[in-house]
């Protein structure tokens, strides 16, 4: 199997064996016309992964990085289970071969599964590109992205948006941040977790909300600092990497400048919503200036 995707502005080839089954949702990122892809993944099923020798940059019940001579190279597992199911190993700057243990191929149907063998974050972070853990909707033309913690309520508060506001749910876990024409935009990923919601689709960010679950709705406006430290949080970043990180601290700082981030401590009503748009929108929706109001 040989085909070519794009997710963000990385575009690459990626040959397979016929017998793996590449999820819906990662199949929306293909392209049929695509221009010249930048980078190539060689991924075959293997009854057992080669041995890696090289020197352990970090150790995890799921993961295992290697710094090697062309980059790096991983050993990818599962929270929970004894064995790795891949090994990543990067051939050179524009090449990486993946390594997939038979027996896990039927596990590829899951996103997370199946994204996690390309250690894409990489090649994000160099195209200064964030992946932000968070629910996003589309609501008067801009994204409004909801992040925490898992079961913190992020799909809650998407689908409390669709409900009473009658907005669009376009990923329920995952966001790429990226900027185009100088703007901060939340662009598609293949991952959506248990929401089962993914679309392919850009969008200019108007603010993003943290949330913390509360018995009364409450919204303020997050500080820089304050923003920056909620917000990479719940980044992807790769922290045995020192250039990942810096540069993930600097496109950070140049986001929270850039979008407003708000702390939204909230139930699971419409006078959630109504607490928030008001704070989003205090002349052309609501009119409230910020105010919450009791439904």
């Amino acid at each position: 199997m040989d085909k070519i995707f794009q997710i963000g502005s990385f575009c690459f080839h990626l040959i397979c064996d016929e017998n793996i089954c590449i999820p819906e949702h990662f199949l929306q990122f293909e392209v049929k016309n695509p221009r010249r892809s930048e980078n190539t993944y060689h991924l075959a099923t293997a009854f057992r992964l080669p041995a890696v020798r090289e020197k352990i940059l970090v150790r995890r019940s799921d993961l295992i990085v290697y710094g090697t001579d062309a980059g790096e190279a991983r050993l990818i597992g599962i929270k929970g289970q004894p064995a790795p199911y891949a090994l990543y190993r990067e051939l050179s700057g524009q090449e990486a071969e993946v390594h997939l243990a038979a027996e896990a191929v039927d596990d590829l149907r899951f996103d997370p599964v199946f994204t996690s063998l390309f250690a894409l974050e990489r090649q994000m972070i160099r195209r200064d590109s964030m992946i932000l853990h968070c629910a996003y909707i589309k609501y008067c033309g801009a994204a409004i992205l909801f992040s925490a913690p898992s079961e913190t309520g992020k799909s809650t508060q998407a689908g409390l948006w669709e409900k009473y506001r009658g907005s669009e749910t376009v990923n329920g876990d995952r966001a790429l941040l990226r900027k185009i024409d100088g703007r901060w935009t939340a662009c598609g990923w293949p991952v959506c977790g248990t929401s089962e919601i993914c679309h392919l689709e850009d969008i200019p960010i108007h603010a993003v909300a943290m949330l913390r679950q509360g018995k009364e709705n409450h919204v303020e406006r997050l500080s820089s600092v304050q923003a920056f430290t909620q917000l990479y949080s719940q980044i992807t970043v790769n922290q045995w990497n020192r250039e990942f990180v810096q540069r993930t601290v600097e496109l950070i700082e140049d986001f929270v400048e850039h979008v407003p981030v708000w702390q939204l401590t909230c139930d699971i009503s419409e006078n959630a919503v109504q607490c928030l748009e008001a704070a989003l929108f205090p002349t052309d929706i609501s009119g409230k200036g910020g105010i919450c109001y009791e439904v």
